[in-house]
């Protein structure tokens, strides 16, 4: 385990090096915004996302705005971000517990965010960790790839490998370690074609198609 440590200590100062500024790149000026932007997000760019939100958050200003959406609007205004159907279906409904049980402001704990509909930890944590200053780390497809062929975890289990990195760095790293897994994905372990041959951690890496995709 103290091996598996000094490595994730690593892991998280060379992407540190990469991404000094560990933000979200999705646009928002409120938790109610963030909630939406990244539900908007699955599937979806976050420049496609920011483009829009750009518009959407001057129609839409609270959760009652959402709920009482009319049947369509919502789902022509989100169209372009893929799965609108399902993601209005979500927004909506998260909007009306928001508006009826929180008093119109989004809920600042994990086991009350996860309990509004089409929000799962992935979600939450993101919204404690940038809204709420929170420590939490976000578990998305490729801190599920990046984690696994640098060695952090051997789960495919989302929720397990947010209990493995948790144990693998400080408290007040989750947050930040987590959105530059994210950019260290996007960027340079790529689900296809990696960029190993400008890997900062390639010397350490125990991936096994790592020589292969260095070329």
């Amino acid at each position: 385990m103290k091996d598996k440590k000094r490595w994730a200590a690593r892991v998280a100062g060379e992407i540190h090096k990469l991404y000094p500024k560990a933000d979200v790149s999705l646009d928002y000026s409120s938790p109610l915004e963030l909630l939406v932007a990244t539900i908007l997000s699955a599937q979806c760019t976050d420049a496609r996302v920011n483009q829009v939100t750009k518009t959407l958050f001057k129609k839409y200003r609270s959760a009652d705005d959402y709920a009482a959406s009319p049947p369509g609007r919502l789902e022509e205004d989100i169209r372009s971000t893929g799965f609108y159907q399902n993601k209005a279906r979500a927004i909506r409904q998260s909007a009306a517990e928001i508006a009826g049980k929180h008093q119109g402001r989004v809920p600042g704990t994990m086991e009350e965010l996860t309990a509004l509909p089409g929000v799962g930890r992935k979600t939450a944590n993101v919204i404690l960790g940038q809204a709420f200053g929170a420590p939490g780390v976000v578990v998305d497809t490729h801190v599920i790839r990046v984690s696994a062929r640098l060695g952090l975890t051997a789960s495919r289990n989302p929720e397990k490998i947010e209990q493995d990195l948790m144990a693998l760095l400080p408290e007040n790293q989750w947050s930040e370690f987590s959105t530059r897994m994210i950019l260290f994905g996007r960027n340079v372990c790529k689900a296809r074609a990696p960029q190993c041959g400008r890997c900062p951690l390639y010397d350490g890496c125990p991936w096994e198609g790592k020589e292969a995709a260095a070329g």
